[in-house]
């Protein structure tokens, strides 16, 4: 039987992939021989990332330094990549960050970050991806990495523009499916739930943060390290070439509720 999650010869480029799930789902594309792209803004974390990925699975994997709100950085960084490994198969927009406090005291300095970052960012690099390489190639994987928060509000942790950015991914990443579909591009995004990393570590392991999610998650707990590895092989692989415009949430039941 042909092993549909197998991918061996394709190229993925994975951006915010210096720490946490970025460079979990890095190793999980990596156990499958696909080679990497591995974006970042800190450059030292991912030669760290390169030496370890490289060590563990034995794959080919180039790192470039670039900040996504830049067009023009995210260009060269795409051309780069290109020139390097030949095309990218796979785009995992991960790149992300987070202003937590009550909606009528958010700054619109903080306002325009999280949607420079999350939202054109992911744009940027999906635009220039697709441009160069998938549109060309007649083919793509573009996997956005949204949040369950991209789906419902809450209560426990004030994060409007959060919300609004990763609800725009969520529709943006429909808009692109729509778009890209006859260049044989698939688009979908994964919504995340509560996943411990260093960013979230100190929030997450609180004890009222601990007994809020018990309350609100049906597994009544947070997601594993590795749990959302099967969900990004799957959109990733042959065994979603059907699938596209999907938001995905990853959550244990969180938006279910």
């Amino acid at each position: 039987m042909k092993d549909m999650f197998n991918l061996d010869g394709r190229v993925a480029l994975v951006t915010g992939c210096s720490g946490g799930l970025g460079v979990q789902m890095a190793k999980a594309l990596a156990s499958r021989h696909c080679n990497l792209v591995i974006i970042a803004r800190r450059y030292e974390k991912l030669l760290e990332v390169q030496k370890e990925i490289e060590g563990l699975f034995g794959v080919k994997v180039l790192p470039i330094q670039c900040d996504i709100t830049n067009t023009e950085a995210v260009d060269k960084m795409v051309d780069e990549a290109v020139a390097k490994c030949g095309k990218i198969d796979i785009l995992i927009n991960n790149a992300g960050t987070g202003a937590v406090a009550p909606a009528e005291k958010i700054t619109d300095e903080q306002f325009m970050n999280e949607v420079q970052i999350d939202l054109f960012g992911t744009f940027r690099v999906a635009r220039a991806v697709a441009q160069k390489s998938m549109i060309p190639n007649q083919y793509g994987r573009v996997i956005n990495i949204a949040s369950m928060y991209g789906l419902v509000g809450n209560k426990i942790a004030p994060a409007s523009p959060y919300h609004a950015a990763k609800g725009g991914v969520v529709n943006l990443t429909r808009a692109l499916a729509a778009e890209w579909g006859k260049y044989g591009i698939t688009v979908n995004a994964i919504c995340p739930g509560y996943f411990i990393t260093p960013l979230t570590k100190e929030t997450l392991e609180s004890d009222y943060f601990t007994q809020y999610a018990k309350t609100v998650i049906p597994l009544e707990r947070y997601g594993h390290e590795g749990e959302l590895d099967p969900a990004v092989l799957f959109l990733a692989s042959e065994a979603s070439t059907y699938v596209t415009g999907v938001a995905l949430p990853v959550d244990g039941g969180y938006t279910c509720v």
